[in-house]
């Protein structure tokens, strides 16, 4: 009689992954106590910890590595003078005088949309997102950017402009001209404009920072958008330009090698991402169980076929919901939602508490 065959449980989640998760995630009747567990001994709703340091790179403005489980992540920023001559149809802010006609809330919203125009028109936020060589099986050396890492930079450079997070000011490179004195107290020629000296010494905008965002992932082990996020976030507010200065002599802009100056981060938006897993492989929508899985490694991500990631800041107390976006699948809905937003609040805690550190 043949002897009847096992296998272990790392076997078994090799050769049938998507039951031997389900069975985790699906307690035996008989054992009312036992609670869903994922294959890495996780609970459905339970994220991995997450570690951050900043100013790890010698020769970047800013800098941070990030590890989220076994997805290890680093950021750096540097910034790059482009002047006004370089950028196609560039226009001119409005001046104070004009802005101070809208009065103090129009004006700060003028201010505000004048800033995020220049910032995305100007393209001073550069991301790029690389999956190195090694850093998992699927990535190859010699083959072009992979489809995953230009959907990262497409969505962390949306996410870069609707969260507001930096002040276009912080950018740019104002030279006020001197005042030219022919005599003073000569009267003014006929037909020139009253007020013309006071248009002399009008500051000008001679150049901005353009700002390089470079994000290497060294082990990625799933959830790159979280990881990835929370790294630039990290490296901006850990970078410092250097002061910057119009010379009107050399006609170019100067920097200075020791004085340096923060930038002006708003917010911490944190995102959190859950995928998504059917009872069934091929499912259809409202038929069968489905579990959340909050921070899916790269196991879990093969197997689920719908994702959400919601954004969130509490900085100023009260959580506010900077985006939502999903992917695939129409299992998810509003009750779904709703505790996936609760989910991220108690995530952005707990970045929140890492950034700190």
């Amino acid at each position: 009689m043949a002897s009847a065959t096992s296998f272990t449980p790392q076997t078994f989640s090799k050769l049938s992954p998507h039951p031997f998760l389900l069975a985790n995630l699906q307690p035996p009747t008989d054992a009312p106590s036992a609670k869903p567990t994922r294959t890495n001994g996780r609970a459905p709703h339970q994220a991995r910890p997450v570690h951050i340091n900043v100013s790890s790179l010698s020769h970047a403005h800013g800098s941070a590595m990030v590890r989220v489980g076994d997805t290890s992540v680093i950021c750096g920023v540097r910034g790059e003078v482009l002047p006004v001559s370089a950028v196609p149809q560039w226009r001119e802010p409005r001046s104070k005088a004009e802005l101070e006609i809208l009065g103090a809330e129009g004006r700060a919203r003028a201010e505000r949309g004048e800033g995020a125009g220049e910032l995305r028109d100007y393209d001073l936020l550069v991301p790029n997102i690389e999956l190195a060589t090694g850093c998992a099986p699927q990535f190859l050396p010699g083959v072009p950017p992979t489809t995953l890492a230009q959907t990262l930079s497409t969505r962390v450079y949306s996410l870069l402009h609707s969260a507001d997070l930096l002040d276009a000011e912080d950018l740019r490179i104002w030279h006020t001209p001197p005042r030219l004195d022919d005599g003073g107290d000569d009267e003014k020629m006929e037909g020139e404009v009253e007020g013309a000296d006071d248009a002399v010494l009008k500051p000008e905008i001679k150049a901005y920072w353009t700002l390089y965002i470079d994000v290497l992932f060294i082990s990625f082990d799933g959830n790159p958008f979280d990881a990835a996020w929370v790294a630039i976030l990290a490296a901006l507010r850990d970078t410092k330009l250097p002061k910057a200065w119009w010379d009107a002599d050399r006609e170019m802009v100067l920097c200075s090698r020791s004085e340096t100056r923060p930038l002006s981060v708003s917010g911490l938006p944190i995102a959190c991402t859950a995928a998504v897993l059917n009872e069934k492989e091929t499912e259809t929508a409202g038929q069968g169980n489905s579990w959340a899985l909050v921070d899916p490694d790269r196991l879990e991500e093969g197997l689920c076929e719908e994702s959400i990631t919601v954004v969130v800041d509490k900085s100023n107390g009260d959580a506010r919901i900077r985006g939502i976006s999903k992917s695939g699948g129409r299992v998810l809905g509003p009750k779904e939602i709703r505790e996936m937003l609760q989910i991220a609040e108690g995530r952005w805690t707990e970045f929140r508490t890492a950034l700190a550190a």
